[in-house]
């Protein structure tokens, strides 16, 4: 089946990526599937399921890529994103945040009107108007609690809030209530693999003690979803968790990959060298604009000589490692792993995807900046 997410008519395919125009986003089709393979083949023999979450690469492409590999659906952390990734084919979607305004939510039971839809929520209040757009579009949504057990951000306190906000999910109609959705983004990217043990390990005991007061009030927990890429062999593993939400193992970046070996850096942002001003300085054409820069330092890929320094709005700057030379000159191309995979996607309506140094398809992303 063809969709037209997939751009294979475009010009660029079958040639070599030194003929594309500067910056442009590039992900590794070999290193691409051998992460989607290793993260399907962790999950194939364990309790909890794959729901991998998109905002990682937005594109429908390589969420159908990480469904045929086994993930049972997709993770999504707005509404607009979960309605690219129905347009493009996937028909079981998970959004890990509250959906609030009347406008979203509306919008949230049009598209619960076409597939199979679940929805976090951590307020009474929401719920009843999840209730009431349930009601109108004669459709019934799946709610998940989030519980706050460590982060500190949204979600209910365990224990007793929890369940009453259960209860009231059970009173209401047009809503079932299935489980609870936690998530260790305080420790995710801890560079320590005792904290992110030690910390996600006591946040999953306090979610299984609100679990089990509620069973022990008669209410059934079909889910317990959670989960990153930094800790998919923590939490992916404790008993009693059912979905893991990793997103980033797809394309990784810098960071992660000195905390979660195993996974290759997929993704990489295509660069011109437009000035050698001295000879320990490279500047390239990709700045803030292509790589973003909320955390993490880009990696410019094969150059071990070569250090990051800083980007600018159009330019990324760089340093030649004292005491070595490079052979870099104006024009020369290089690759970039952007320091945050999930922001630098979100700035690429498409990406190249190559293998053996030639374009052999276009991706496009089309929950680009889908945050509503």
């Amino acid at each position: 089946m063809s969709y037209p997410d997939v751009m294979m008519d475009h010009p660029a395919i079958g040639r070599p990526v030194s003929e594309l125009i500067t910056p442009a986003a590039l992900v590794d089709l070999d290193w691409l599937e051998a992460n989607i393979a290793r993260m399907a083949a962790f999950f194939a023999d364990k309790p909890a399921q794959l729901r991998p979450h998109v905002k990682t690469h937005r594109a429908p492409a390589i969420a159908r890529m990480q469904i045929a590999a086994g993930a049972l659906g997709v993770t999504c952390a707005k509404v607009s994103m979960a309605e690219a990734m129905a347009d493009g084919g996937i028909a079981d979607l998970f959004i890990a945040n509250q959906v609030v305004s009347p406008p979203a939510i509306r919008r949230l039971a049009q598209l619960a009107t076409r597939t199979r839809v679940a929805v976090a929520a951590d307020d009474a209040r929401n719920v009843a108007n999840l209730s009431a757009a349930a009601m109108t579009f004669g459709i019934r949504f799946d709610v998940l609690i989030e519980v706050d057990a460590g982060m500190g951000r949204c979600g209910t306190q365990p224990g007793e809030p929890t369940l009453a906000l259960a209860k009231e999910i059970l009173r209401l109609p047009g809503l079932r209530f299935k489980g609870l959705h936690v998530y260790e983004g305080h420790v995710v990217q801890n560079d320590s693999r005792e904290v992110r043990q030690t910390e996600t390990v006591r946040m999953l005991e306090r979610t299984m003690e609100t679990r089990d007061l509620l069973q022990r009030k008669g209410l059934e927990v079909e889910v317990v979803t959670c989960g990153g890429t930094g800790t998919y062999d923590i939490s992916g593993v404790y008993p009693g968790v059912t979905e893991h939400q990793s997103g980033s193992y797809v394309y990784m970046d810098p960071g992660y990959d000195v905390k979660t070996p195993g996974f290759h850096l997929a993704l990489s942002i295509l660069c011109t060298v437009l000035s050698r001003p001295v000879p320990h300085k490279v500047v390239t054409d990709g700045g803030v604009q292509v790589m973003a820069n909320d955390y993490g330092k880009p990696l410019v890929k094969s150059r071990p000589e070569i250090l990051f320094r800083a980007l600018s709005e159009e330019h990324g700057n760089f340093l030649v490692r004292e005491g070595d030379v490079t052979d870099l000159k104006v024009g020369d191309q290089v690759e970039v792993h952007p320091g945050h995979c999930c922001s630098c996607a979100n700035l690429h309506d498409q990406v190249y995807a190559v293998r053996g140094g030639n374009v052999e398809a276009v991706f496009k992303a089309t929950a680009r900046g889908k945050s509503q």
